[in-house]
């Protein structure tokens, strides 16, 4: 569910996101209060989180929408780690499979 808002002086709201750069900058903008240890340490994960759920909203999301889901991305990691939550493809990916090659098959006869 959106909570799109077209109020006056949100006609800038893209712009002014898109100049946002770091995790600070954004939990900053949208007054989101944090602990710089947990965004120090999991930054690119409280982002990815963040990008993962504005892609699940339906339409165009508005600023609440942005500052719901940034307050739920951070809480996620407050509470679990990157590990847990798995947000990027490398956690997802399988054990590697160890093969046995006989020293044989790789010396000269």
């Amino acid at each position: 569910m959106s909570t799109r808002t077209d109020a006056p002086g949100d006609e800038d709201f893209a712009d002014e996101v898109s100049e946002l750069r770091s995790a600070e900058d954004f939990l900053d903008y949208f007054g989101v209060a944090y602990d710089p240890d947990v965004v120090r340490v999991k930054r690119l994960h409280i982002l990815q989180r963040f990008h993962d759920y504005l892609g699940k909203v339906a339409g165009e999301p508005g600023r609440a929408d942005y500052r719901r889901w940034l307050e739920q991305a951070y809480a996620d990691f407050v509470v679990s780690d990157a590990q847990t939550e798995k947000v990027f493809r490398v956690f997802h990916m399988h054990e590697p499979k160890t093969v046995f090659v006989p020293v044989s098959s790789i010396t000269r006869r």
